[in-house]
């Protein structure tokens, strides 16, 4: 299967629902979008990484990092390689000096560790084709423009009723809410529309 190359784009999180934080993949110099849900500890590494601050202590995904260096393991690349009932997995394509092995990963120690070894993140095309979000282009180009990762902080409001709306209404909204970048509300939509299309 052709790999298909992503880029982290925005790492959001909600400050009423204190565990939901999503980080939003984009794919390279393509329009669509791979939000993954992930917990608040390895969103904060993610954005320690993206913003290149340094902790006084290393932090857990630091230290791995030391590890693997002073072992001579170099981490090639991070593959989200399967989504299961709405789980990803991802592995670690590594090497050291004799032989290049995959390590299993939970996707967002994968995507911390990504960015600290500056290493590309890859996902296959049924992956993107079933959890990933297309944005309009209203030029019809796909912008060739770098992408710098923003964080961002966003109040939920009161919640629409997605079961009372129909999937053209969903659609919709979908769009309202990607245009406001808050990719968690656009994940609950997402995952609706996708439910009621499997049925």
């Amino acid at each position: 299967m052709r790999k298909i190359e992503l880029e982290i784009v925005a790492l959001s999180h909600s400050i009423t629902q204190t565990h939901s934080y999503a980080v939003v993949l984009g794919e390279v110099n393509g329009l669509r979008r791979l939000p993954i849900v992930i917990g608040g500890f390895e969103a904060q590494a993610i954005a320690v990484a993206l913003e290149k601050m340094q902790p006084s202590r290393p932090l857990t995904h630091d230290l791995m990092k030391n590890f693997m260096n002073a072992f001579n393991v170099e981490l090639h690349e991070v593959v989200i390689s399967n989504l299961q009932e709405g789980i990803f997995y991802s592995k670690l394509i590594c090497s050291n000096n004799e032989e290049t092995i995959e390590i299993d990963s939970r996707t967002s120690d994968a995507l911390a560790l990504a960015v600290r070894f500056g290493c590309p993140i890859y996902t296959f095309e049924n992956i993107l084709n079933s959890a990933g979000i297309l944005l309009d282009d209203p030029a019809g180009k796909k912008s060739n423009k770098p992408v710098t990762p923003t964080i961002q902080e966003h109040e939920k409001g009161a919640e629409d009723d997605l079961k009372a709306l129909n999937l053209d209404e969903l659609q919709t909204l979908l769009q309202e809410v990607l245009e406001q970048e808050d990719y968690i509300r656009a994940i609950a939509i997402r995952d609706e529309i996708n439910s009621r299309r499997s049925k």
